[in-house]
């Protein structure tokens, strides 16, 4: 095909995405044999309780489309799940969308909710998928910078960020990459913004249960001025080690979601039937569950930072998800795409370059993204080989 052709068939508000460059790095990592800390999917197996609940529902032939918007079992397990763990009572007929994951989720709601040239406010660093579905939906972004080392936003440079044409502000905590938990005070003074402007709030709260030190997540829904401004969005796939089911939910006021779930509909129909019933043992799990998820998670956590600070990267502990961002500027890298190469094919372990989730490139080059949802032994073997590496480099 001739360029110019091929230019007149590419759309130009795609004409500019790159492929994800976290499943880049997993593919590079397949291919020289690196020990994959870059994709934020476990190694290790999910509860039985759900493979054995999936299986079950294959066997009872659960194999035919279900609900569009959702089995009604897994409806009223999900406003279950929120009742019991946050007092929030929504109307599983109404307000309960179930979706192919959160990433369908998220561009579904923002479809459903922005028009073009509508403005979306993203914090910065954030989960490289926001970024392509405002594009998508011809939504201008406006940045707003999370500082490291703790990641905090100035309340100042949120203010300017907001303005008559804002229709929303995405709001991501327990935060991917950098693992800030957003404080309930933080979410005040982004709730009060989103009520000066008249703007809606979409939060990804997929990390919501994999919490350290004490930190607390507080769903923005649950604020005062935002229960029918907010679209919550979320999934199974971090809290329940299922990233391959995608099976997600949106939870908004019944007008918003009477129009994620036509959006919803004519994207993908629906979510996986068998997988649905199965997720109603997943949120029926006891609190003990969370709990023992959460210190699992922490044991890993010290593991991975312990080996990086051994090695010379500084970092930020992160307080939530599972994923830390760390600077190599004192191992003399200040190019997060050259050392992510280095990693990846001379120390054989992947790490995600920091630059990718930022808009403004030269903000993220001295850090790189490591995540630990693996296996102990996974990062105990990486953790040998950054320190064979990094190690008797320091000391030599």
């Amino acid at each position: 095909m001739q360029p110019e052709r091929s230019e007149r068939f590419r759309a130009a508000r795609t004409a500019h995405f790159t492929e994800s460059v976290i499943r880049e790095t997993t593919r590079l990592a397949l291919r020289h044999g690196a020990v994959n800390l870059a994709q934020g999917f476990p190694d290790f197996p999910a509860p039985q309780a759900l493979k054995d609940a999936a299986a079950r529902a294959i066997a009872d032939d659960f194999n035919q489309y279900a609900i569009t918007w959702g089995a009604k079992p897994l409806r009223d397990a999900i406003a279950a799940k929120y009742l019991r763990h946050y007092g929030l009572e929504l109307d599983p007929e109404r307000e309960i969308t179930v979706v192919c994951g959160s990433t369908e989720g998220m561009i579904a709601s923002l479809l459903a909710t922005t028009n073009p040239d509508d403005e979306v406010v993203m914090f910065e660093p954030f989960y490289e998928n926001y970024g392509p579905d405002a594009d998508l939906c011809s939504a201008p972004r406006r940045y707003v910078t999370l500082h490291p080392p703790d990641w905090s936003f100035d309340p100042a440079e949120l203010r300017a960020a907001f303005s008559p044409r804002t229709k929303a502000i995405v709001v991501n905590s327990p935060h991917n990459p950098t693992g800030k938990v957003f404080s309930r005070e933080e979410l005040v003074q982004i709730a009060a913004l989103c009520q000066e402007f008249d703007a809606l709030c979409l939060t990804d709260e997929i990390y919501e249960h994999i919490l350290y030190d004490g930190a607390v997540h507080v769903p923005m829904m649950t604020l005062p001025g935002m229960r029918d401004r907010t679209v919550l969005v979320n999934s199974m796939s971090k809290t329940y080690s299922v990233t391959g089911w995608r099976v997600g939910w949106v939870l908004a006021a019944p007008e918003i979601s009477s129009s994620v779930r036509k959006v919803h509909d004519f994207l993908t129909v629906g979510a996986a039937a068998p997988l649905q019933q199965a997720g109603v043992a997943a949120l029926s799990l006891p609190d003990a569950y969370y709990q023992e998820l959460a210190g699992h998670y922490q044991r890993r956590r010290g593991l991975l930072t312990a080996a990086l600070e051994r090695c010379g990267f500084s970092l930020n502990r992160p307080r939530g998800a599972y994923y830390v961002m760390a600077s190599a500027d004192s191992l003399g890298y200040s190019d997060d795409l050259l050392l992510s190469s280095h990693l990846i094919e001379k120390i054989g372990v992947a790490a995600v370059p920091g630059s990718s989730f930022f808009h403004r490139k030269n903000l993220g080059r001295r850090f790189i993204r490591f995540c630990f949802c693996k296996k102990y032994e996974t990062l105990e073997q990486a953790g040998r080989l950054l320190n064979e590496a990094f190690g008797d480099a320091r000391n030599a």
